[in-house]
């Protein structure tokens, strides 16, 4: 029976970006995933500012800004009259903001990315048990080989075989009966610089410019909520749908839809797994949480689960942290995606308009408020998760001067030992930093840090940095402030559980 470290079941985003991390920290990680090959088809069609910090950290980026539309926002409309337009406004402190980009092409960077790891993944390959003990797990697959891995991670998505095995609930409701989906070349004149939302007594219809080296400027992904029918409909009956509703919904006659790429019919379900960890069973991504795609946030939270996972999961099989470091995962990526849920549910009514009193209050009060900059950049902000803190974690701290412990830190300008220049973020990943000011010399913390975390430690200075010297986790969020490396050392010990000698 093969043997292996990590196996991550699911080559979407959250387990590419789990190998990824897992294997720039040295772990012997497999990944395998039913499908016969990638995906062709885009998904998700926006990374989110938070999304493309990750892919920088991860050194996935590739061509994705060459690839992609900068967001500019979306315009409103009551049939074709515009009645508001919620702009994107990035944070001007910020070095990154959203993308509109398909999933395919951010699979397939992350793919390049986890092949330079020395790490491939195994198409066909479908799990179909997993039963496990206190020393690992053993997988079973559907041509009947087994695998034994020390983790199981499963990022398999809404229907997760790893999270059933693993007796994990997964709890929710409907809250849309029924969308349709369409990614196809649109004849029309519509203007391609904002994505355009039509608001009617029937429903929805949201029309959102894509990218495509080959698109010809006319590529398009188009959704509306419809009455749930029986039966399958099929991508003809998707388009002449579509073709009914852009008249009455959107007040658009003579376009023609002259190519679907993709189509899909969903009911959006809101969904919370009860834990993210079932012994040596990990979830993250839609296996753990699913919402819905309105605001965009399904790919770009599981992309944070992930890395979150990674580094945890790294020092556990590395021997450097005991795995109860792994139940500080869960308590901080589950009340975001909690929050998550809750959020784009609400929006999502909103915005569907069930009734005539939702109806009023979206035509006269929500959409309206749209238009207010003050909401456009709080919006923004919120969609971005650059706001995402863990101060409430385990990890965290609701104490003492700011930055304080799980926070965010954003990337900056530093300077390396050497005097040579660079960048917070080029610095982390799979590397921790420690970030002081120049002068300071905190060689001594970086010698601590280095017992516990070796080879994966840093030093780089700052001259805005704060007085005391900062430890970021590889995630970019700060794990400890401060000057005495004893304390660095006891934090360590309490954090990591940790028997290495002072």
């Amino acid at each position: 029976m093969d043997r292996v470290d990590v196996l991550v079941v699911g080559a979407g985003p959250s387990g590419l970006v789990s190998a990824c991390g897992l294997a720039a920290h040295g772990i012997a990680v497999r990944v395998v995933d039913r499908a016969s090959g990638p995906a062709s088809t885009s998904r998700a069609n926006i990374l989110h500012a938070r999304g493309v910090e990750i892919l920088q950290r991860l050194g996935a980026m590739g061509d994705l800004r060459e690839r992609s539309l900068a967001p500019v926002g979306m315009r409103m409309y009551v049939r074709s009259r515009p009645i508001a337009t919620m702009r994107f406004a990035p944070d001007d402190r910020e070095s990154v903001q959203a993308l509109f980009v398909s999933q395919a092409r951010i699979e397939e960077q992350l793919r390049r990315r986890l092949t330079e790891l020395g790490t491939d993944i195994e198409w066909d390959t479908m799990v179909t048990a997993a039963t496990q003990d206190a020393a690992g797990v053993t997988v079973e697959f559907a041509d009947g080989t087994r695998l034994r891995a020390k983790w199981l991670v499963g990022c398999d998505g809404a229907h997760s075989v790893v999270r059933g095995a693993a007796g994990i609930e997964f709890p929710g409701v409907s809250v849309v009966e029924q969308f349709l989906l369409a990614d196809a070349h649109v004849t029309w004149d519509r203007d391609r610089s904002a994505s355009a939302g039509y608001y009617h007594r029937d429903g929805l219809l949201l029309a959102i410019p894509m990218r495509d080296a080959d698109d010809g400027g006319d590529l398009w992904r188009l959704m509306a909520d419809v009455p749930a029918v029986d039966g399958q409909l099929s991508t003809a009956d998707i388009v002449a749908r579509f073709e009914e509703l852009l008249p009455i919904r959107a007040g658009a006659t003579g376009v023609r839809i002259r190519e679907a790429i993709w189509t899909s019919v969903f009911r959006i379900h809101r969904r919370l797994a009860s834990d993210y960890r079932a012994g040596r069973v990990l979830l993250a991504g839609d296996a753990a949480h699913i919402h819905s795609p309105i605001g965009g946030q399904g790919m770009n939270t599981g992309i944070g689960d992930a890395e979150n996972l990674a580094w945890k999961l790294s020092l556990v099989v590395s021997g450097r942290a005991d795995e109860r470091l792994l139940d500080t995962y869960a308590a901080e990526r589950r009340p975001l995606a909690t929050e998550v849920l809750r959020t784009t549910s609400a929006n999502t009514k909103i915005l569907v308009g069930n009734g005539a009193v939702v109806r009023f209050v979206r035509d006269r009060v929500f959409i309206p408020l749209l238009n207010s900059p003050k909401v456009q950049q709080k919006a923004t902000r919120t969609a971005s998760q650059l706001w995402v803190d863990y101060r409430q974690g385990p990890l965290g701290s609701r104490r003492g001067p700011e930055p304080r412990p799980g926070d965010r830190i954003p990337d900056r300008e530093c300077v390396r030992l050497d005097g040579s220049a660079t960048r917070l973020y080029t610095e982390l990943h799979p590397a921790w930093v420690v970030l002081a000011r120049p002068g300071t010399a905190p060689e001594a913390l970086t010698n601590v840090a280095s017992k516990h975390l070796a080879p994966n430690v840093t030093m780089v200075t700052d001259t805005a940095a704060p007085q005391s010297a900062l430890l970021i986790r590889p995630d970019g969020h700060l794990a400890w402030r401060g000057d005495d490396p004893a304390a660095l050392h006891r934090w360590f010990a309490d954090t990591f559980y940790s028997r290495i000698g002072a």
